[in-house]
């Protein structure tokens, strides 16, 4: 894929009345999906993702998932200036994060501030009024009065189906999961359903300039939040220092650490389908633990 000057100057053009003029383009790191670029200009700098025209909904998702994060107020986000298409590639627009060393109290703030997230942002219903993507997989939204039915139907068995059709998990596989949905009601505790991030793990979140935690590329929807903590333990977890603030602010039921294999099911079969059967070591002890 070409950038040049001039398709990032059409964006900008078309993105912010001013028109300011782009002084530079320079690539971005750590995103495996799109093509993302810093643009310098004479007002400031912004960021950019690029990609196929047919990955647009990807980035139209992306930012009604940011201004939902946004108009919550309660943690920092990139601002969504604008998507699109031009010159036959989808795009979305981002204010720049200048990345800072991070402050005294950043998990503190960090922790308390998810809390608040999930305790004042909810919803009637789990789910989205759209479906939106966990990587470049589909992640289905339809609402649901009950968590364990959408937590099955649209979170767990769309990925095992996915994982089956790929080759990586047999038929066997499948019957035992449906024994494991069955001991979920008396697993899982009743929460309300409040706003996520939906794929809070160590490599979508940054410092901002002040020093201030800043969440980025959400796969967004209202569920229940022991999904959202427990995601943030793949890979390491986070500093100690966030749980306990959480805790202090929205305290979960007891026994959440028990309950954190079943939920991060999920984001292990994301990998899988994403990478391959290795991550299978995340998922298939949890369900014989639970499906005997």
């Amino acid at each position: 894929m070409t950038i040049t000057k001039e398709i990032v100057q059409g964006i900008i053009n078309e993105s912010i009345a001013d028109q300011p003029a782009v002084a530079g383009i320079s690539p971005v790191s750590g995103g495996c999906i799109h093509n993302a670029q810093k643009i310098t200009t004479s007002q400031g700098n912004y960021f950019v993702k690029l990609n196929n025209a047919s990955d647009l909904n990807m980035f139209e998702t992306e930012y009604s998932g940011l201004q939902l994060l946004a108009e919550a107020g309660e943690i920092n986000v990139p601002e969504p200036i604008s998507s699109g298409v031009i010159d036959g590639q989808a795009f979305l627009l981002l204010n720049f994060i200048n990345s800072s060393v991070r402050k005294g109290g950043f998990w503190n703030d960090f922790g308390s501030s998810m809390a608040r997230l999930h305790k004042f942002h909810q919803n009637d219903r789990y789910g989205l009024s759209y479906s939106n993507y966990i990587g470049r997989l589909d992640q289905y939204n339809e609402f649901s009065d009950d968590w364990i039915s959408f937590f099955i139907e649209q979170r767990l068995a769309i990925q095992l189906r996915l994982a089956f059709d790929n080759g990586y998990i047999d038929k066997s596989y499948l019957n035992n999961c449906t024994r494991f949905y069955r001991q979920l009601p008396g697993l899982l505790p009743a929460e309300p359903p409040s706003l996520l991030h939906g794929d809070l793990w160590s490599g979508n979140f940054m410092t901002g300039e002040a020093g201030q935690p800043v969440i980025i590329d959400p796969a967004v929807y209202y569920g229940n939040r022991e999904i959202e903590l427990s995601f943030t333990k793949m890979f390491g977890g986070f500093d100690q220092q966030f749980y306990r603030s959480y805790m202090e602010e929205y305290p979960l039921e007891l026994g959440f650490e028990d309950r954190v294999d079943i939920y991060n099911i999920y984001p292990h079969l994301v990998h899988v389908n994403l990478f391959g059967p290795s991550y299978l070591g995340g998922v298939t002890p949890v369900i014989r633990k639970y499906s005997r």
